[in-house]
């Protein structure tokens, strides 16, 4: 059983100038959130845990992954939340061989770049929907005396 979390919460970088910001519109920034892919296998009372992160600009990179692992821990089974005391691994200090070997163990599973692309399609619908009903919100609590 695969399960995928993400969180849309300042999800959309900061422009670096305002003339970047007035020339692209809300609904056409990439949302560029962290996520989790955590891999359960019935039989073991932990499961694989990944800390994932989508990669700046993969546009026309046709042959390159448009996410990284960025840290892989073992997790309780039926646990929601990460443990900080569970050793995690950051994948800085991973040997390359075995960091395919991950990608291809998520490939394998469905986690791959089409998947990643859809889910920064719906993860940045997502956020731009919020953002309306943040504003909508925000109107009607300043128009309230």
């Amino acid at each position: 059983r695969i399960t995928v979390t993400f969180n849309i919460n300042n999800s959309i970088p900061p422009s670096a100038d305002d003339e970047t910001q007035e020339e692209q519109k809300p609904d056409e920034q990439e949302v560029t959130e962290v996520w989790m892919c955590t891999v359960v296998r019935n039989a073991l009372a932990h499961c694989l845990t990944s800390d994932l992160s989508f990669q700046i600009g993969h546009e026309g990179e046709e042959e390159s992954d448009i996410f990284t692992i960025r840290e892989v821990s073992f997790q309780p089974t039926g646990e929601s939340d990460w443990k900080d005391t569970n050793y995690t691994l950051n994948t800085d200090s991973l040997d390359w061989a075995l960091y395919d070997h991950l990608m291809d163990f998520l490939a394998d599973r469905g986690v791959d770049n089409t998947f990643a692309d859809e889910l920064i399609e719906l993860s940045t619908a997502l956020e731009h929907q919020e953002y309306i009903k943040f504003l909508e919100d925000l109107k009607s609590f300043v128009k309230c005396q």
